[in-house]
């Protein structure tokens, strides 16, 4: 069931399917890309994994699980609405038979969205409800319409950076002690574009018709870049806020208490994990 809130300029709404963001809109005019057929996602959450491990499989307590599907269960599940008020809407998702199958762990996650003037805050809250440690990755990944046809729009980076992608047979450099990427649809035919321990803590979109979304994360140890390359109607961008590098970064590691990016949250514990979008 989908749920709206809005004050005298922005207006968002967001599903109890995923607690997915469904809608950004500034004085009537929509950011969020609307779910086309090059990309039939809103605005997803990653949990309890950032893509997958290899072959979506892991250990936990010994044992082997298989990640029924990229990026975690959290984007495909079903919500319970936890309520609004004046100016917020959360959602909670407890762990059941789907989830224990793949993912060994008794959690709530509860996703609230609040807005104020044009900024929209997610904030992902993690609780431990088992009687052991348990282990995650998390991250958003919101899609922003944007023509990126030939140039028109940027990626700004708060601050320089330097970027290297990883390509068959070597690497490309993206940025180099530099700002500002100029988005085509080619610059994604390696897939996505991420940035490990920014010194960055917002990055902004600068779109053709003199719009912009501005990201602030000032949480995250990951900041990722993406759009998809097969469709020339997917006319959306993808800035990914996440808890850290994905999880196959962790290959190596089969057990999940090993990866060394999986977050730890001692039984009972509660993590948050928040991020901003301005848009105008």
């Amino acid at each position: 069931m989908l749920y709206e809130i809005k004050n005298d300029k922005l207006s968002i709404s967001a599903d109890t399917f995923g607690a997915e963001l469904h809608s950004i809109k500034l004085d009537g005019k929509e950011y969020l890309w609307q779910c086309g057929d090059a990309w039939k996602r809103y605005a997803p959450i990653l949990f309890p994994f950032i893509c997958s491990p290899k072959d979506r499989t892991y250990k936990a307590g010994g044992q082997e699980y298989h990640m029924a599907a990229n990026h975690g269960f959290a984007r495909d599940s079903e919500f319970t609405y936890a309520g609004s008020t004046k100016n917020s809407l959360s959602f909670l998702l407890k762990d059941n038979d789907v989830t224990l199958a793949q993912y060994p762990y008794h959690f709530e996650l509860e996703v609230t969205y609040s807005i104020k003037g044009s900024k929209v805050t997610v904030t992902n809250t993690v609780k431990n409800t088992d009687e052991k440690a348990m282990y995650f990755y998390l991250g958003g990944h919101p899609a922003f319409i944007c023509d990126i046809q030939g140039g028109k729009c940027t990626v700004e980076y708060e601050k320089n950076e330097h970027i290297v992608q990883p390509i068959p047979n070597g690497e490309r450099t993206i940025l180099d002690g530099e700002k500002t990427i100029t988005l085509t649809r080619e610059l994604f035919d390696y897939d996505v574009i991420m940035k490990d321990h920014p010194a960055s803590k917002a990055v902004t979109l600068k779109k053709s018709d003199g719009g912009f979304v501005k990201l602030s994360f000032p949480h995250s140890e990951c900041i990722a870049v993406w759009t998809s390359t097969g469709n020339p109607d997917a006319q959306f961008i993808c800035l990914e806020p996440w808890t850290s590098v994905p999880v196959y970064e962790d290959d190596a590691f089969e057990d999940i208490e090993n990866k060394p990016h999986a977050i730890k949250l001692a039984p009972e514990a509660v993590y948050t994990y928040s991020y901003t979008v301005e848009v105008g």
